[in-house]
């Protein structure tokens, strides 16, 4: 069986018998992003925290309009 065929009957697995549908999509979409994520890491593909700080100031630069308020982008 394929890893990913495994990791996917593992998830499955391990939800109660009435697990919705929704809740098993869920948790296999958070496993998709934590395994996307340690790859990332492990090749290099990494922001510092300096530059997440700078890049979450530019975007709420962006959502506050001149008066400081919060406004819709469209």
């Amino acid at each position: 069986m394929s890893n990913v065929k495994e990791k996917m009957t593992e998830v499955i697995q391990s939800k109660p018998e009435d697990a919705t549908y929704e809740e098993i999509m869920r948790e296999l979409a958070f496993e998709k992003m934590i395994e996307r994520g340690l790859s990332d890491a492990r090749n290099g593909r990494v922001v510092s925290n300096e530059e997440m700080n700078h890049r979450l100031r530019a975007w709420q630069a962006l959502i506050k309009g001149p008066n400081n308020q919060s406004e819709v982008i469209r």
